[in-house]
């Protein structure tokens, strides 16, 4: 059973699909491949244990993550990058998420998969990068680096303001036109509905604490910042978060149809629970 030739798991940030891929994989080279000769290969008296893990139904636990990497067959490298994925996968903070991903990265062929994936985390990690992609849409904009650093509440450096320029070229959400001036490629970037990933969730953080500093930095003409604690029925919370989507599309549409943009706003929405919910 060869399993680390067929299955790049450098391509992988996710465990189980990893193991998703891997199983498919033996199945396809061969039928009398099972679950219970996966498990006989990683020392598990229980023949579906892969089945529940590969479905979520049971966690991989970090002692028996190197089991796993044997049962399917990886060498040393790609069975150290397998146990920081399982790591990574349990990992139950964005901090400690980050650690794991910062240790993932540490490998060479995490790199040559995930070409863009850097530049993705320094992306969301940066306040100051979706910013700046903003301010291209202004009349005004300047390709000037001293020019987009004083713009910024606070100014950042120049250096930081030409990464940031490479950065948003380089994931193409910049282009330059036909008149040699940088455009956007898309007047929106959202990132949809779907699962969040933690790059995603460090720009939430990042966002959320530019809003803590701009109660201290900013006057009251300036900022709008506000709060409601409510007492809801549990059916009520999900049209709570919808009537937020809705409103939040508006704004987006709103943004994309004005013909003068001036100047570069967040607008943050939170709801999360603040008590366990009423006994049954």
């Amino acid at each position: 059973m060869d399993g680390g030739d067929a299955v790049n798991v450098f391509a992988y940030v996710d465990y189980r699909e990893y193991l998703k891929a891997f199983y498919g994989a033996q199945k396809e080279r061969g039928a009398r491949f099972s679950h219970r000769a996966f498990s006989r290969r990683a020392g598990l008296r229980s023949s579906n244990y892969l089945h529940l893990v590969m479905n979520g139904k049971r966690e991989l636990s970090s002692e028996m993550a190197p089991n796993f990497a044997r049962a399917c067959s990886l060498g040393r490298v790609e069975s150290d990058y397998f146990c920081e994925l399982v790591s990574f996968g349990r990992a139950a903070t964005i901090d400690e998420k980050n650690r794991c991903y910062a240790r993932m990265v540490r490998f060479r062929g995490f790199r040559a998969a995930h070409k863009l994936d850097a530049a993705q985390a320094a992306y969301h990690s940066s306040w100051y990068v979706p910013v700046i992609r903003e301010l291209v849409a202004r009349r005004d904009f300047q390709e000037d680096p001293k020019w987009l650093a004083a713009q910024l509440l606070p100014p950042i450096s120049r250096e930081q303001a030409e990464e940031a320029l490479a950065l948003l070229m380089e994931l193409g959400l910049l282009v330059r036109g036909k008149n040699g001036r940088l455009e956007q490629t898309a007047a929106v970037v959202t990132t949809g509905s779907g699962p969040l990933g933690h790059h995603v969730v460090n720009y939430h953080r990042t966002m959320l604490e530019r809003a803590i500093r701009a109660l201290d930095e900013l006057s009251r003409e300036e900022r709008d910042i506000s709060t409601l604690t409510l007492c809801v029925a549990a059916s009520a919370v999900e049209d709570l978060k919808e009537r937020v989507r809705a409103f939040r599309r508006e704004l987006l549409a709103l943004a994309e149809d004005d013909p003068h943009p001036e100047r570069v706003i967040q607008v943050n929405f939170q709801i999360f629970p603040l008590t366990q919910g009423a006994s049954k």
